[in-house]
Parts: C-alpha cells; sequence; structure tokens
C-alpha cells in the first residue's frame, strides 16, 4: 500500500498538521475551479473503502512515533479529493483519537453532510472545515462545478443539520475569486446563507497554491475588506501558511517530495528550504532524478514556479 501519512506540512489555520489522505489523488464530487491538486477526471461521487482502514492507522502510528512532542499540532484529514468519498471516514477519525490526544481537523467540501451516515462520522472531530463558496445555486456550480447529485440546496440543507448535531468547531472556508464571488451582492448572499449555519468560525482565503484554471485570480485588497466587512465578526482573512514543509528523516527522499507534492503543490522556494538540512549533493541527485521519473511536473501560475504531481490534470 502506498503512503496515505504525510508531513508534518504548515497550514494556513492547523500550524503544523500530520496529514491523513483516505482518497486516491483526484478522487473528487467537485471540480472547483481554483483546486490546487487539478480537474477531477471524473468527477465522482462514489463512496467506498479506497484503502484499508488498519493499514491507514499503522502509517498514524509509525508517524507519531517518529515525531516528539511539539512537531504536531493537528492530525488533519485533507484528501487527494473529498475526504468523505471515503466509505470508513468514521471508523479512522476514531481509530486516531484512540492513538492521540492531539486534536483531529477534517478538510472537506461538505457536499456531502445531508447525508445522516456522513453527519454521524465526522461527530468525533474536534473541528471540521467545510467550505461555502457561493450564495446562489448558479455561483456555485460555476466555481465548485459539482457532481450532478449535488446541488446547493443539498450543500446548504446538510451544513445547517451538521451545525445541529455537532459539538465542535464549525470553521467554514470562503474562497474568493476575483470577480466571482469578490462582488458586494455575491457576499451579501454568502452572508445570508452564513446566518442560516451559525459556524463558529469563518476563513476567508485565496487561491494562493496553483489553481487549476488559469483564468482563476485572487480577490484585490478591496475585495479582501468588503469580504471581511460584509461577512461579519467572526470573518477572518487567513493568510498563506508559513513554515517547512517536514522531509527529515524519511528514508526516500524522492518519496517523501511526491507524498507532500501529491496534496501540496510546492513552490521552488519552499522545495529549497524543506530540503535546506540534506547534503548539497543528494538534493541535487533527488531533484535530478524527480525531474526524470515523469512523477513531477512544473505549473506556473502568476509568475510563480510550483512542483506537482505529473497525473494531476492542469491545463497549459
Amino acid at each position: 500500500m502506498d503512503k496515505r501519512v504525510f508531513g508534518p506540512v504548515p497550514t494556513r489555520r492547523l500550524g503544523q498538521s500530520l496529514g491523513i489522505d483516505p482518497v486516491p489523488l483526484k478522487t473528487c464530487n467537485w471540480n472547483c475551479v481554483y483546486c490546487q491538486l487539478g480537474r477531477s477526471q471524473p468527477v465522482t461521487n462514489e463512496r467506498r473503502v479506497y484503502f484499508d482502514t488498519e493499514e491507514i492507522l499503522s502509517q498514524v502510528r509509525a508517524s507519531l512515533a517518529a515525531h516528539p512532542p511539539g512537531q504536531i499540532d493537528w492530525i488533519t484529514f485533507v484528501g487527494s479529493g473529498e475526504t468523505c468519498l471515503h466509505a470508513e471516514i468514521g471508523a479512522l477519525i476514531r481509530g486516531v483519537k484512540a492513538l492521540t490526544d492531539l486534536p483531529v481537523a477534517v478538510i472537506t467540501n461538505g457536499g456531502l453532510l445531508y447525508l445522516p451516515e456522513v453527519r454521524e462520522a465526522l461527530l468525533p472531530a474536534d473541528a471540521v472545515l467545510p467550505s461555502l463558496d457561493a450564495g446562489n445555486s448558479d455561483l456555485y456550480h460555476r466555481i465548485n462545478r459539482a457532481h450532478r447529485d449535488l446541488s446547493f440546496e443539498r450543500l446548504v440543507e446538510g451544513l445547517i443539520h451538521f451545525r445541529q448535531e455537532y459539538t465542535g468547531q464549525l470553521w467554514i472556508e470562503v474562497m474568493l475569486i476575483r470577480g466571482l464571488n469578490d462582488t458586494e451582492a455575491a457576499l451579501k448572499e454568502i452572508a445570508a446563507v452564513l446566518a442560516k449555519i451559525n459556524p463558529d468560525e469563518v476563513h476567508i482565503v485565496t487561491p494562493t497554491r496553483p489553481p487549476v484554471e488559469t483564468w482563476v485570480k485572487p480577490p484585490d485588497e478591496d475585495g479582501l475588506l468588503r469580504a471581511r466587512a460584509i461577512l461579519g465578526t467572526i470573518a477572518e482573512i487567513v493568510h498563506p501558511a508559513t513554515g517547512a514543509f517536514d522531509l527529515s528523516g524519511k528514508e526516500d527522499l524522492l518519496e517523501a517530495i511526491l507524498g507532500i507534492i501529491t496534496r501540496h503543490p510546492m513552490r521552488d522556494s519552499e522545495l529549497n528550504e524543506a530540503l535546506a538540512d540534506w547534503p548539497a549533493d543528494e538534493i541535487r541527485s533527488t531533484l535530478t532524478r524527480l525531474e526524470k521519473s515523469g512523477r513531477a511536473k512544473i505549473v506556473e501560475r502568476q509568475g510563480i514556479r510550483f512542483w506537482r504531481a505529473s497525473e494531476s490534470h492542469f491545463p497549459d
């Protein structure tokens, strides 16, 4: 079985996060225009056991043993697609909670929360971070390009029901895109939906990693300030993560790099920083192998080069 646990990696909201990826790249029921993992080809809404639960928990156990206290802030379920498509996500969360006292987060698009079994599966998590990028059906489909079975009404219904049942932290992410959902009208519609959901926090984020569609741009400063004002006092602008990607102590450096860039495309500067503790000749050798392997490629957005997995689908 391939490696399903990666990091720790620096995150916008969860400090140094040990990631658990329960689905293959890119298994998703959305096909967001801003996705850093490329296009979903095809978009899928099939819930099943993609990887063995006990094997994933074994990898978590090994990663926890390899990192002393203080090096990991959160355990985070963050998929190479939609985490809740893994049918045993509930068993995985409970299994991780039995292994450690570290808090557990689940990053999800929220599209499946209309299903009672999915809501129940996420109840043991300490924080759940779903998405709400639009306040109406038309904009939802333009931005998130969801599977035909996942309507905007089902998304909102699921978020409202989950809030009523869930006692942990519900942090809703709003990805702002210039000219799409950063206008006054669009933000007021999002605010109206958020008022029905009543989350603990609203995180305003921007597409800082390579968006799949070349035309996607982050909002300007006015757009950010407008969002902060309209979305209310529980909304905050979450800036890009700072910190190092952990590649130390890995037996195979190339595999460790691939394990991260498959889930988090890395800037050249980030990769160089992560490799700073390795001997120079090993860095050169590894990067040469990486380029020649055919398993990694460069994608450029807004003049910035990112390393990403070659099997992810990005237009030129």
